[in-house]
């Protein structure tokens, strides 16, 4: 839509769908056990919501990534093949925007759960992965077309991976002015 009309509109109830693809890019040989590219085919469909209750806003996410089967994973003495059970992800962001302040503020979590490796046909139950994460995010302005956004997450629940904390800035610039919408 239009600039004008997209600033003007208002959010009740969204949903979506996404195909994120990685493809088997990149150097990779199976004699090193560190490769710069990966040797398998990565999908993730997923699905999302999003729902405006007046100045709050509930956004969640479902998807699952599958994975092919790497058929040249370093081994040694020989490379073997290496497969990836389905990892399920979750994710949710309650956010309250501030009108008169052109700004917002969010809590943040997700969960992801599965991922279990095999090698040679044999699974590895440690390589199981089940973990969370929370945090917050702010979107403050600076001037008319132009916000500064920060985050910051740590580790809920950590079963394998993802035991960190998390800051990050951005600057982000809107060529259509003071955004009347929810930008998460």
């Amino acid at each position: 839509m239009p600039a004008p009309e997209f600033v003007k509109w208002k959010q009740k109830t969204l949903l979506g769908v996404s195909l994120t693809v990685v493809a088997p890019t990149g150097q990779y040989d199976p004699t090193h056990l560190i490769n710069w590219g990966i040797n398998r085919w990565a999908f993730k469909p997923e699905l999302g919501y999003s729902r405006r209750f007046g100045q709050w806003v509930l956004d969640g996410f479902g998807g699952v990534w599958f994975y092919t089967t790497n058929n040249a994973f370093y081994s040694v003495p020989d490379p073997l093949p290496q497969t990836q059970s389905p990892i399920g992800s979750l994710e949710g962001h309650l956010s309250y925007d501030f009108n008169k302040l052109h700004c917002w503020a969010s809590l943040d979590g997700n969960f992801w759960f599965g991922g279990t490796t095999s090698l040679g046909g044999i699974a590895n139950g440690v390589t199981r992965q089940t973990s969370s994460r929370i945090g917050g995010t702010v979107s403050l302005p600076l001037k008319k077309n132009q916000s500064i956004k920060v985050s910051y997450s740590n580790g809920a629940y950590v079963r394998y991976g993802g035991n960190y904390q998390s800051v990050s800035v951005a600057w982000q610039y809107s060529w259509i002015g003071w955004p009347k919408f929810h930008a998460q």
